[in-house]
């Protein structure tokens, strides 16, 4: 027996989940293997395909590896969708996950080389949103790909200085790589500081979480680890980053380890002008690595609002979040001496054409409908803009819809809201059961339940600890919808490649109850780029293309089926 106050031992681990856990070492040693047979190596051959990979001598020993490696990889971080043994576990197993593919060399993508070469564009005098790398007289102008040599750079004022320091640090080619990787982890590390925070401010439900039942005299809404165990593995020990956010040493784990740090100080700081301030230096930091981080924005004011959802409190809690980020903005264009000018290099971030972004596959389809009649619609650009038009709409709809709820959240709790150790609810009057019922399902995985209202009560969809229900509820819903927010943009956007599924992972890890409907895809982008960063889009143009506009019709028709079955109900 316990002595009460003494700490509770874990767990015993699993058999499957030992097993998991070396499987996916084995995995990662394997991809490492790969990656020095044939992964991006300097002075590995562009242009590569499949079969002329096979034909070299180290090339089915490079493709055997990385398909086994990601196999497993893949296996091993799928079979605890659901949750890791504890939080303690899920870090121990993505560290060693890491390790292996820590001293491999680039995998997946030669982006590493692009960013060296800004870096040292920018560390030579020469601004890189002016001038591509090839102009510029980059000395690693051949290890970059060459659809990125006469291109300005894409990223924010921020990265670039974080890759001229790298170039700096590392003097040689070898050396800047390893600095940026140094940088890429740090990202992740921080990341990582934040998840567990944040899963105890999301809330997320022991029941939903790994599929344990509460115990007696502990509440049904929070047990303790299990939200964090879940998060940190779908967040971390996930197969895109390891390979692209570690080997790789994409700029997308800076942008995440900043998001999620300025999610965090909102939701634990709520309604500080101080802390809004910091939150919003942090999330436009974020964006001046990455420009996507800028959906998330309006979900972190609502984040921000700790108790009155009136359009007052919104404009006086956003002034001080906005002022924050737009601080950042200003301080790193002065720092950087470059102003703006990579608002510019956004513009070619769509050069590649890939069927993996879903518009430009619609667009290749038509494409290929009207070469049959003779004709060129060359439909590409069209799609693109019109799904970028749709995304603003899909943005601004998630935001009402989050409003419409902490609306009707605040106005329940207003309502003498009581929370016990099962649930949260109370009765309240049609109008804030009408606000709650106005937005059914806008958090779709058990924020708030499409059930939310039923019979005058109002419930927050999830069971509480009897203190703090409201502030999990709101924070929760925040979070969910800046998810949300990240989902529709990776769908949207003009260009997809397999490490932009990392963006929403690990919000969706803290806010949503079902797991595969994000866990699948993410786990099949893991199987898109060969060790060597040949996109497996490139050589199946056509078929893939066809392939996608089929799955987006079926998303369509179900999502219009259930919208349907919700009305009549």
């Amino acid at each position: 027996m316990t002595a009460p106050g003494a700490s509770v031992p874990p767990p015993p681990v699993s058999l499957a989940a030992s097993g998991a856990r070396y499987a996916g070492l084995l995995g990662a040693v394997l991809l490492a293997v790969a990656g020095y047979l044939g992964g991006a190596l300097p002075d590995a051959p562009l242009g590569a395909t499949p079969a002329s990979i096979w034909r070299t001598p180290d090339g089915p020993a490079t493709l055997s590896c990385w398909l086994i490696g990601t196999v497993l990889l893949v296996g091993a971080w799928w079979s605890l969708r659901e949750g890791a043994p504890s939080t303690r576990w899920a870090y121990v197993t993505a560290g060693l996950w890491a390790l292996p593919l820590l001293v491999a060399p680039p995998l997946g993508s030669r982006d590493v080389y692009s960013y060296a070469c800004q870096g040292w564009t920018y560390a030579h005098g020469v601004d890189p949103y002016t001038v591509g790398v090839a102009a510029a007289g980059c000395p690693w102008l051949d290890t970059v790909a060459p659809i990125w040599r006469d291109t300005p750079a894409p990223y924010g004022p921020v990265f670039v200085l974080l890759a001229a320091l790298a170039v700096g640090l590392g003097g040689g080619l070898t050396g800047t790589i390893v600095a940026l990787r140094v940088i890429a982890v740090a990202g992740l590390l921080l990341a990582a500081l934040c998840l567990p925070a944040l899963a105890r401010a999301a809330g997320v439900p022991a029941g939903l979480v790994a599929g344990v039942p509460a115990r007696r005299g502990v509440s049904a809404g929070l047990v303790a680890g299990v939200p964090a165990r879940r998060a940190v593995w779908l967040a971390l020990a996930g197969p895109l980053v390891g390979v692209h956010l570690v080997a790789g040493a994409h700029n997308d784990a800076v942008m995440l380890g900043l998001l999620l740090c300025g999610l965090l100080v909102v939701v634990r700081r709520p309604g500080r002008p101080a802390a809004l301030l910091l939150a919003g230096a942090l999330l436009g930091l974020a964006v001046t690595v990455k420009a996507s981080a800028v959906v998330v924005v309006p979900f972190a004011v609502l984040a921000g609002m700790p108790d009155q959802y009136t359009v007052r409190a919104l404009l006086r809690h956003g002034a001080w979040l906005t002022g924050g980020l737009l601080a950042a903005l200003l301080v790193t264009s002065a720092v950087s001496g470059l102003g703006f000018g990579w608002v510019g290099g956004l513009t070619h971030s769509g050069d590649s054409e890939q069927w993996t972004s879903p518009p430009t596959a619609v667009g290749f389809v038509v494409d290929y409908a009207g070469a049959l009649v003779g004709r060129d619609p060359q439909a590409v650009p069209l799609v693109r803009a019109v799904a970028l038009l749709l995304l603003v709409g899909v943005l601004l709809l998630l935001w009402w819809r989050a409003w419409l709820v902490l609306r009707g959240l605040n106005e329940a709790a207003s309502s003498e809201v009581r929370c016990s150790g099962v649930g949260c609810s109370g009765v309240a009057g049609p109008e804030v059961a009408a606000r709650v019922k106005a937005s059914p399902g806008v958090v779709s995985s058990g924020v708030v339940s499409s059930g939310v209202v039923s019979s005058g009560v109002v419930s927050s969809g999830f069971a509480c600890p009897e203190v703090g229900c409201p502030r999990v509820a709101r924070s929760r819903v925040a979070l969910h919808g800046a998810a949300l927010a990240l989902v529709a943009t990776v769908v949207l956007s003009p260009v997809f490649h397999p490490w932009y599924a990392t963006w929403p992972l690990a919000l969706l890890a803290l806010t949503a109850a079902r797991t595969t409907w994000f866990v699948l895809p993410t786990a099949a982008a893991a199987f898109l780029a060969l060790p060597d960063g040949t996109n497996l889009a490139r050589v199946t143009k056509a078929p893939g293309a066809l392939a996608m506009t089929a799955l987006l019709l079926t998303v369509l028709v179900r999502a219009l089926r259930t919208a349907r079955r919700r009305r009549h109900r």
